[in-house]
């Protein structure tokens, strides 16, 4: 067979004979295109008059003179009013009479009626579109609905020499927005350039700036693992499923009604005479193909299956993860069975993003009037409200986890209602006490009590109703009435197996995946580990006391790390890499508009930076930096208490409250100083650069620098300087990530009993222990006033064998106490065990853990005995952080027992450790002279009478600048060679001068304070 690859139109032939197919369902539409009113009329008012012919005599009475020509223009008035998008779902008024403009196919065949008038609808399919009045251009395909455009393709073929860019350009140069077919959301919702291989669309025409998204399924086929592009297609062209399947008539209509979105944002900025402008934005969001193919996807095996399965999508950040979920909810919603009935009682939304709740209610209420508003469970409402909506049957309920434990028990019987539960963000929290509460409120048991009772050799009736902990029992594991839909970027192993598909090999999968290496190859999101530094700390910290006293090793540890984390030296070094960093690099990214993120590691941290870094800004007479700080609660710094407001300050100097940091820094802000505030769920497209000074694993690594991957126009890279992590640590932590992330096989759950066991030889409690306390937890009935102090007295024997044991093993126990339930919690999650006694061992802990007195600890007083003696920043990494093309595996645990044991050290030890793990190649020219220059100082006595009647500005700023210019000097003569650095570089003898104003001062202060 031979094929005349030349001939440019034998692409646009095939796609015409698809579409014009019985399967496509299109016909061609022979009557005259109105390029002023911008519709097919006669095609338009033929519907009207088929499908609502009552509502045509009305109109023709109370309109004389051309009908059809006012018809069009009402129907375009509405169109300037309301955009097409709502028109076509939802028609016009005029004059008290209702018009539909199309009908969509109904839910279920049960709807005669609807069906008929879907039937009625006029999809057609028109080649060369001579779409204008000024010239006579055409675009090489058009579909309409009933007379109205909707959707445009310009089709190029390889093999002339063209390609999707060419269809771009043309439709940016030589397509005029202001054409009434073009404008937006009145006729065209989208745009799509189409060639052999690969889609490319937009839904708003707007010349040179026009942005264009690909329209692909993935190098592997949708939902599977794979890289940019579209796989081969053994039946014709790769790029056929645009056309044999996202726009067969059906499928288009579909879309129409229950995916095309008008978002709408408000974009508030405050201005100099302090009121604030408001303008909305508005943006045609068609679903990317990825969330097409998984809500489609999803809802097809829900019709196929039922309720009670779990589906785990791993899709990326940057993937539309709000919108899929908006799309996910609105179709479980509104789903309905072969017989008409809904096949979820409520749809239950877990999330903690307050962003997504009014997301969702926009959404859906632009899909369907009739469902019902979407009822949000927020920080306004209490969990009775959740109690409410789901016992009142509203159809979708966004809630937080932690709202259930208080109405579990509340909720009306689960029997004959089915909950799908939509989890944004599934992680560690779904294998908690909350989500088996979650699970206790929505469960329906009668399953479980089946199986309960077979394997007890008795009926369902003699079951007795009151025992609580089998109605906990009852709850564990999966139930037929709930399908879990859980949403992440970065599937934990946990994740995996209680919402994973297995196969038959044993390991767990996610249902649907849109991968990070997709996304970034398909360029909706930017690659963090492109533009990578690394910086090593090196410094060695001496003892600065005769003492050497025996230390708990990992308290003292921390305690030395954090010595030299907020050492002033250190925190100056850094602050002015930070502030260089923003000035030689991020203020000219992204056409000037560039943003700085600050990753600190404590909230104490980021106060300090946060001074450090106005003062070297001020030092430096900068203008172009503006810096604020986030952290939650209050900061003791010294004798200081701080808050994120109270530092925030505009330039008018009006202070910045908690809730409006985020706007001043979208506005008027360019570094935000942060401690764990704004390393998740943070959306700022212009954040460009960050600095890490923090230890971060695994998923709050990519969480955390995920930040910066978002894409806005002119931004086409980022950058990241970390002081705290090694470029194989990001490695590690990106790779499991970076495609398909699995689960080799199920976690044994017996391994639980080895944990068990380890926790009875320790002899601090029995099994008669346990059942003595459940004898008392389990009473039937409500709990009178005394029963918690009757489990506290059960409990009060153990509490007390507890505190014979030595400190080491008290800690222990309580490891391994906290180990089982957590261990418990998640399997229960995943399977029903029906271990009566295990369940009660669990109870009986769960409440001990909670009376066990917190270990006392020595306090580790450090202050005073250190000093910083050798300090250097290297850096050890520069470039971009490569993943591989691998799949990322978890392998389950052999074993859930505590490890290790708590270790004393002498301080010697210690800083010799922590030096060993830091240290560098040191030169004479990198000592820091604060231990000498401190020591000198220090015994200045004319300067220790200035700090005893100086405020600390004056004694900082005037006073010790000569005090300390005649000790470097001084020092400098004595040894050259060591000092010569600090007189070499003036920032570094600055920040030398300025980390010791502050210690000097202090110190001297408290001396003359002990002596009065």
């Amino acid at each position: 067979m031979s094929v005349d690859i030349t001939n440019e139109k034998r692409f646009e032939d095939d796609i015409t004979a698809s579409f014009l197919s019985p399967d496509g369902g299109y016909t061609i539409n022979e009557d005259v295109y109105d390029t002023n009113l911008g519709l097919f009329p006669d095609t338009l008012i033929r519907f009207i008059q088929n499908t609502q012919p009552n509502e045509w005599r009305r109109f023709e009475l109370q309109n004389s003179g051309d009908t059809t020509r006012k018809f069009c223009l009402n129907f375009n008035n509405a169109c300037d009013t309301y955009g097409l998008l709502e028109v076509l779902r939802h028609g016009f008024r005029h004059r008290g009479i209702s018009f539909k403009v199309c009908y969509f196919k109904p839910e279920s065949g049960l709807n005669q009626t609807a069906a008929e008038l879907y039937a009625k609808n006029e999809i057609t399919c028109n080649r060369q579109w001579f779409y204008s009045t000024t010239s006579h251009n055409s675009v090489d395909m058009m579909i309409a609905i009933n007379g109205i455009p909707v959707f445009a393709f310009e089709l190029k073929n390889q093999y002339t020499g063209q390609n999707v860019d060419n269809a771009k350009r043309q439709w940016m140069y030589d397509r005029d927005p202001r054409e009434i077919c073009f404008q937006f959301n009145k006729r065209i919702l989208g745009y799509f350039c189409v060639d052999q291989l690969e889609v490319w669309m937009t839904t708003k025409l707007d010349g040179k700036n026009t942005y264009f998204l690909p329209f692909n399924q993935g190098s592997n086929g949708a939902g599977n693992d794979g890289g940019k592009g579209n796989p081969a297609n053994p039946e014709g062209y790769p790029s056929a499923y645009l056309w044999e399947y996202v726009f067969q008539k059906d499928s288009m209509m579909d879309i129409v009604q229950k995916f095309i979105h008008l978002q709408v944002k408000e974009d508030k900025k405050l201005l100099s005479d302090g009121t604030e402008r408001v303008t909305k934005k508005k943006a045609l969001i068609f679903p990317r193909y990825h969330q097409l193919d998984v809500v489609r996807k999803l809802i097809a095996d829900v019709r196929e299956n039922g309720s009670g399965q779990n589906y785990l999508i791993q899709h990326s950040a940057g993937s539309g993860k709000s919108n899929s979920i908006a799309w996910t909810a609105y179709r479980l919603a509104s789903l309905h069975d072969e017989e008409n009935k809904a096949v979820f009682s409520s749809v239950v939304v877990v999330t903690d993003r307050t962003v997504l709740d009014a997301q969702l209610q926009e959404t859906i209420s632009g899909f369907d009037h009739t469902i019902g508003a979407v009822e949000t469970i927020g920080e306004d409402k209490n969990s009775r409200d959740l109690r409410d909506a789901l016992n009142n049957g509203v159809r979708i309920i966004v809630t937080t986890l932690q709202k259930f434990p208080v109405i579990y028990q509340e909720v009306d019987a689960a029997a004959g209602r089915n909950y799908a539960i939509i989890v944004d963000e599934a992680h560690s929290s779904q294998t908690g006490s909350s989500a088996m509460k979650l699970k206790s409120a929505l469960a329906d048991t009668e399953e479980a009590l089946c199986e309960y009772a077979e394997i007890e050799g008795k009926s369902e009736d003699e079951i007795d109703q009151n025992d609580k902990v089998v109605q906990e029992m009852l709850t564990h594991g999966k139930h037929k009435n709930l399908s879990f839909f859980a949403f992440t970027a970065t599937p934990k192993a946990a994740t995996l197996e209680m919402f994973g598909t297995e196969l038959d090999d044993g390991s767990f999968h996610p249902f649907h995946i849109y991968s990070m290496r997709q996304a970034i190859e398909e360029g909706f999101i930017l690659n963090v580990l492109q533009n990578y530094m690394t910086y090593n700390t090196c410094f060695k910290i001496a003892k600065n006391t005769e003492d050497n006293p025996e230390l708990p090793e990992s308290r003292a540890t921390k305690i030395i790390k954090k010595y030299e984390k907020l050492h002033p030296y250190n925190i100056s070094q850094k602050a002015q890499i930070i502030v260089e960093t923003f000035r030689d690099t991020t203020r000219h990214k992204i056409a000037g508009r560039g943003k700085m993120m600050v990753v600190t590691d404590s909230r104490l941290a980021a106060v300090r930076y946060f001074h450090e870094v106005k003062r070297y800004i001020q030092e430096q007479k900068y203008s172009d930096m503006d810096v604020l700080v986030a952290f939650s609660g209050v900061v003791k710094d010294g004798e200081e208490d701080v808050t994120e407001s109270g530092l925030n300050v505009r330039r008018d100097g009006s202070h910045i409250s908690d809730t409006q940091t985020k706007a001043e820094f979208h506005d008027n802000f360019n570094v935000l100083i942060v401690a764990e505030k704004y390393q998740t769920g943070f959306d700022e497209p212009l954040l460009h650069t960050m600095i890490v000074d923090k230890k971060l694993k695994n998923v709050k690594a990519v969480q955390t620098l995920s930040r910066l991957n978002r894409t806005c126009p002119g931004k086409t890279d980022t950058f990241v300087l970390d002081f705290a992590n090694r470029k194989e640590d990001i490695l590690d932590a990106f790779q499991p990530f970076y495609q398909e992330t699995s689960l080799e096989q199920e976690v044994n759950a017996d391994l639980i009993y080895q944990t068990e066991r380890e926790l009875l030889d320790y002899a601090i409690y029995n099994q008669n222990d346990v059942v003595a306390f459940i004898e008392v937890w389990n009473k039937p009935g409500k709990q009178d006033d005394r029963a918690m102090g009757r489990m506290t007295s059960v409990l009060k024997p153990v509490a007390d064998r507890y505190n014979l044991k030595n400190p080491e093993e008290r800690y222990q126990f309580r490891r391994l106490v906290r180990s089982l339930i957590r261990w418990y919690s998640y399997i229960t999650q995943v399977a029903r065990m029906f271990d009566k006694d295990m369940h009660k061992e669990y109870l009986f802990l769960s409440y001990l853990i909670s009376l066990l007195p917190a270990e006392p600890e020595d306090p580790v007083d450090l202050d005073g005995k250190l000093k910083l003696e050798y300090y250097k920043l290297q850096k050890t990494f520069e470039g971009e952080i490569r993943l591989e093309n691998v799949d990322g595996q978890y392998v389950p645990a052999t074993s859930k027992s505590a490890q290790g044991k708590r270790q004393k050290s002498t301080l010697d030890e210690i800083l010799e450790k922590i030096n060993e793990k830091y240290k560098g190649e040191f030169k004479d020219s990198d000592r820091v002279m604060i231990g000498a220059l401190h020591d000198k100082l220090i015994a200045d006595k004319k300067l220790e009478s200035s700090a005893r009647t100086s405020d600390p500005r004056i004694f900082v700023e005037s006073i010790f600048p000569a005090a300390f210019g005649t000790a470097a000097m001084e020092s400098f003569m004595e040894s050259q060679e060591s000092y010569s650095a600090l007189f070499e570089d003036q920032s570094k003898y600055n920040a030398v001068m300025s980390a010791l104003a502050g210690v000097i001062y202090r110190e001297m202060r408290q001396a003359a304070e002990s002596t009065t």
